[in-house]
């Protein structure tokens, strides 16, 4: 029997693809068998990844791209075509967080660009990519989202908007195109040992507390989140969609019982 998380002959284009919880589900989809688009702004970034990728008999190919420009977008969907086809699965991995303060004193600028790249631009991807699927009558879309989409935050509070409604936007295309076999499923990590999120888990202050308040007391690794996303993309979550999975530690749940309670 074919195994449930196969994805053999799929093709994958995942966003932010050269590092961190991107990069981590480019080698793992590809480890299972799909035909992965690795990209980011920076080719040379990404192609490190196809190489890393190829070197353990992966498939994949190297497409820059700014989420912020909806003709790099265009760009990365028709080449996947020219390359492979089709697309069958989305990752929609990249984000940008240009402010780090409270929404009192954010810039105009500044919360445009949080909106437009963490939202609008998946929002564009999934134009772009669905209607393709829904006429084959199958597909995955995977918005990696944050468990600040669930919390108040007073130094990240415009991040956790877009990514709230990141959420909320996995909602919306599931009810649309679910009728024609497409899902569409969020993810939202907790704190993540990331280059994007090391600001706050190369905090001692920060990183003490936090995994103080998180009951597995540790931060995740990027190897976490991909795990999840393979599963989105494949046969075992052929029933699921609309959904966010939060894997951040037990955040959400509550603080841990310790020893000193």
């Amino acid at each position: 029997m074919p195994s449930l998380f196969d994805l053999t002959g799929k093709v994958a284009i995942v966003t932010g693809g050269s590092r961190g919880i991107g990069r981590a589900i480019c080698e793992r989809l590809a480890e299972h068998g799909a035909k992965v688009v690795v990209s980011s702004r920076k080719l040379d970034a990404c192609q490190q990844v196809v190489e890393a990728i190829q070197a353990k008999g992966g498939t994949a190919m190297a497409v820059a791209a700014n989420i912020g420009r909806k003709e790099e977008l265009q760009a990365l969907v028709d080449a996947t075509r020219a390359a492979w086809g089709q697309v069958d699965i989305l990752v929609c991995n990249a984000a940008v967080n240009p402010y780090f303060g409270p929404s009192q004193n954010i810039p105009d600028e500044a919360y445009d660009r949080i909106m437009n790249s963490n939202v609008r631009s998946n929002l564009w991807l999934c134009q772009m990519v669905i209607p393709e699927m829904a006429a084959r009558g199958d597909g995955s879309v995977i918005i990696v989202s944050s468990i600040g989409g669930f919390r108040g935050s007073p130094r990240l509070g415009i991040y956790g908007v877009s990514k709230a409604a990141d959420m909320q936007l996995a909602r919306a295309l599931a009810t649309e195109w679910g009728p024609q076999g497409v899902r569409v499923n969020a993810i939202a990590p907790g704190l993540i040992r990331t280059d994007f999120a090391r600001a706050l888990w190369e905090d001692p202050v920060n990183l003490k507390k936090r995994t103080r308040d998180t009951p597995l007391l540790r931060i995740g690794e990027p190897d976490e989140i991909a795990g999840a996303a393979v599963f989105l993309a494949s046969k075992a979550a052929g029933f699921m969609t609309g959904q966010s999975m939060v894997i951040d530690g037990g955040v959400l749940a509550g603080p841990p019982l310790l020893g000193d309670e």
